[in-house]
């Protein structure tokens, strides 16, 4: 018993040297893209000499893992809040959830590339981290359910729209509107052609 706090306390240490980390291999992909990711760098930002990382990342890979993990649970928590607030009807919905989801990866295109595309070569995410991007999928599923959206390629055809809309916004203009504005024709399109029931269940 009167060993528990310094056990807390260790795991609580940890925890926030795994989170700084994390931190400052996101800031060094800020700078210098996917391909400039290496542990030295990250080791250089936090501190600590490359061989000391180890003992909390046992390489770069595991490192581009767990930010892959972290990613997508964020993402799922924010989807999570803003189910909360969703508009009764299905495109009042499925606008607000678009227009999220294309503002959070135009806001950090490192992180959507790595949610979305495959910036690091050889990477698979573990089957702990592909959980994390599994919910938000099942959440997906859920609200097309709601809506009474059977068509079985309609959430293929809504990952697409939206992955297209967020890669074109990155791409060709970073930090603007062009492809931003087209959320709601996009999801105008996406309606007429799954077809829906506008009543919640």
């Amino acid at each position: 018993m009167l060993g528990q706090p310094n056990v807390d306390r260790a795991s609580r240490r940890r925890q926030d040297t795994h989170d700084e980390i994390l931190d400052a291999a996101w800031a060094v992909v800020r700078e210098t893209g996917w391909s400039g990711l290496t542990q030295r760098r990250v080791a250089e930002r936090v501190g600590m000499r490359a061989p000391s990382l180890y003992g909390h990342f046992a390489s770069k890979l595991a490192i581009v893992d767990a930010m892959f993990g972290q990613a997508w649970a964020e993402f799922d928590a924010a989807s999570s809040s803003l189910e909360e607030a969703l508009p009764e009807d299905a495109r009042g919905a499925l606008l607000a959830v678009a227009t999220m989801w294309l503002d959070a990866m135009a806001a950090d295109p490192e992180r959507h590339a790595l949610m979305n595309q495959r910036p690091v070569p050889g990477f698979t995410p573990s089957e702990e981290s592909y959980a994390c991007a599994v919910r938000s999928l099942e959440r997906l599923h859920q609200l097309l359910d709601r809506y009474e959206i059977t068509d079985p390629d309609a959430s293929d055809l809504w990952t697409a729209l939206l992955a297209g809309l967020a890669g074109q916004q990155n791409a060709n203009d970073p930090g603007g509107e062009r492809w931003r504005r087209l959320v709601p024709r996009a999801v105008d399109m996406f309606l007429s052609e799954v077809g829906t029931h506008t009543a919640r269940r």
